[in-house]
């Protein structure tokens, strides 16, 4: 069975991009949480685990790469989707290969970022096309 998507952290040192991302995907109808940096986003799934995590690739403490590495020592089956307004190849390759399914640009764009939450939650979209 096709695991379904409720819950996502939203992980950004920008305030402002944490806020539009919550209330989107809130309206969207899915819980969100969020974190601004890597060791808040670690501790907050402690408690509060995601079947997505929306993180920034720049930021302060512990970078988008530092806590997907840290996201694959302790919950390696995660799924995450890296942004950043500073698209690199490098930093894209590597965020690719420590599993990150997709690297989107900022500003996000909504029907992007359904496309790529459909692919990887197949149940929650068609749940979607239902409403």
């Amino acid at each position: 069975m096709a695991e379904q998507l409720k819950r996502i952290l939203v992980v950004d040192d920008e305030e402002n991009t944490r806020l539009a991302l919550t209330r989107l995907l809130s309206r969207e109808g899915y819980e969100v949480k969020t974190a601004a940096n890597g060791l808040e986003a670690l501790s907050s799934l402690r408690n509060n685990p995601a079947e997505l995590i929306i993180t920034d690739l720049n930021m302060p403490e512990m970078n988008g790469l530092s806590f997907l590495r840290e996201l694959n020592r302790e919950y390696p089956a995660s799924n995450v989707i890296m942004i950043t307004a500073f698209g690199e190849v490098e930093s894209y390759l590597e965020a690719l290969n420590l599993g990150a399914f997709e690297y989107l640009n900022k500003p996000l764009r909504l029907e992007e970022l359904r496309k790529v939450m459909g692919k990887m939650f197949p149940a929650s979209a068609k749940r979607e096309e239902n409403h």
